[in-house]
């Protein structure tokens, strides 16, 4: 069981004592210093916050004991209910709200939960801000409202609907072209939100919803991260219903992953490619992902004449490359796609109306369109964390062993060699080690990372 607090949020297991996993004593605490944080920013009268949720278990019960938590700050709540991180995000600007919740813990199995924090834009805290919030959560100097001065809560449960409003207005979103495709696509849910957006917005944009999962449950039929091994049903459903491709996204909506008409993977990490390449190709320009994605990405952008800088791995950390090198689309490789034009968050809805835009336009098959570009093949890996593991001492010997080829530290250790890269980091959201490795093979990228998780554990004794 285990309690991860980091400047990304506080992540943790469902049950057990408190400060070891998260507790409704842990999920109290922790939204109260956030609210004392916001409080903290600026005086004013009124303070409203923005709280969703995807479909977990605990879902509920947890969102019930932060929303009412914000109340007895004084802070009034506009509870989404069901809804996605992306819509969440959304939201906040468009309420005009000081901040927001997003309560998932996005690719983790259902015993885990989070509280993902967002300031007045709807983005997320940056490091100082995540920091100044564990200090307050330690210092126990949360001050509670009178009995006057509660806040209250309000119901919007009209706001995945508003999402996809805003996703269909983005000028390059081509709604007529995707009509006229007459695509069929098949839907993994996981049995959480995006089982109720994704289809809607296939709905809207006149394509076939084929639902698979789509029960917002929270029991999850596989394991939620959107990886091959996890999707054979998806697989099988794509090939017996004859669609045009498969979709499938993670618990809260910010991942998005295609399987191509014969049940192969498009790949997560050409996700971003792809996305990437049909706004460039109406709007060149620059193009940010963090170092553990691949480099496709950096080949299509400069195809189109811009350039490609990688950032540490992190959400924020990317958000504020992008935004300092003007791009015109980011993201991460884990399909995590972020379009300035829309906001500044990883969102599976836009990703997947500028996908159908492309395949649209080009009227090629999905096989037909991975084909068209490079061909990487990346491992993901990694070593499970055990009490005392020195991981700091580690990545300073793997970068002392490795101190002759082209190395970056900015996040772990990355070591890029003639045709192939591995990343070495410590997790912000688990107790394990990442291993990524990329190479011109499958079995390449595997050896690699096998090599590496084999030197790791020599250094370590374990």
């Amino acid at each position: 069981m285990t309690l991860i607090k980091s400047i990304s949020g506080i992540r943790g297991t469902i049950g057990g004592p408190i400060d070891d996993n998260l507790t409704p004593i842990d999920a109290v605490k922790f939204a109260a210093a956030y609210g004392t944080w916001l409080k903290q920013q600026r005086q004013k009268d009124n303070y409203i916050v923005v709280v969703g949720r995807d479909a977990r278990i605990s879902g509920e019960m947890i969102q019930n004991l932060v929303m009412n938590t914000l109340v007895g700050l004084g802070i009034h709540v506009i509870d989404l209910g069901l809804s996605t991180t992306p819509t969440v995000e959304i939201a906040v600007p468009l309420e005009h709200a000081d901040g927001g919740i997003i309560l998932t813990a996005s690719h983790n199995p259902k015993e885990w939960n989070a509280l993902k924090l967002l300031n007045a834009k709807g983005e997320f805290l940056n490091g100082a801000e995540g920091q100044k919030i564990l200090e307050i959560a330690e210092s126990n100097t949360m001050n509670f409202a009178e009995v006057d001065d509660l806040g209250k809560i309000t119901i919007n449960d009209a706001y995945i609907d508003i999402h996809i409003d805003e996703v269909l207005d983005l000028e390059l979103v081509n709604v007529q072209a995707i009509k006229d495709a007459n695509f069929k696509v098949v839907v993994d849910g996981v049995n959480s939100t995006g089982g109720i957006a994704i289809p809607l917005l296939l709905e809207r944009l006149g394509v076939e919803p084929v639902k698979l999962y789509c029960d917002p449950t929270g029991h999850f039929p596989h394991n939620p991260e959107p990886l091959k091994e996890h999707l054979g049903d998806l697989a099988q459903a794509v090939v017996k219903e004859h669609a045009d491709f498969g979709i499938v996204v993670d618990p809260d909506v910010d991942r998005l992953a295609f399987m191509d008409e014969t049940g192969e993977m498009f790949g997560e990490e050409y996700t971003l490619v792809a996305c990437a390449d049909y706004v460039l190709s109406k709007t060149p320009g620059n193009t940010v992902s963090n170092m553990s994605s691949t480099r496709a990405l950096r080949d299509v952008t400069e195809k189109h004449g811009g350039t490609y800088e990688a950032s540490a791995v992190g959400e924020v950390n990317v958000v504020t490359l992008m935004k300092k090198n003007n791009v015109v689309i980011g993201g991460e490789g884990n399909g995590g796609i972020i379009y300035p034009d829309s906001h500044y968050g990883r969102d599976a809805l836009v990703g997947v109306a500028l996908f159908l835009s492309l395949l649209a336009e080009k009227k090629m098959k999905v096989s037909e369109l991975r084909a068209s570009y490079p061909n990487y093949f990346m491992s993901k890996k990694k070593i499970q964390l055990t009490p005392g593991l020195d991981v700091d001492g580690i990545l300073s010997t793997m970068e002392s062993n490795y101190s002759q080829e082209k190395l970056t530290t900015i996040d772990g250790v990355k070591i890029d060699f003639a045709d192939s890269w591995v990343h070495l980091r410590k997790s912000n959201t688990e107790p394990i080690i990442r291993i990524y490795t990329e190479a011109p093979s499958q079995n390449a990228a595997d050896t690699l990372a096998d090599r590496f998780i084999a030197e790791i554990k020599a250094i370590a004794n374990i």
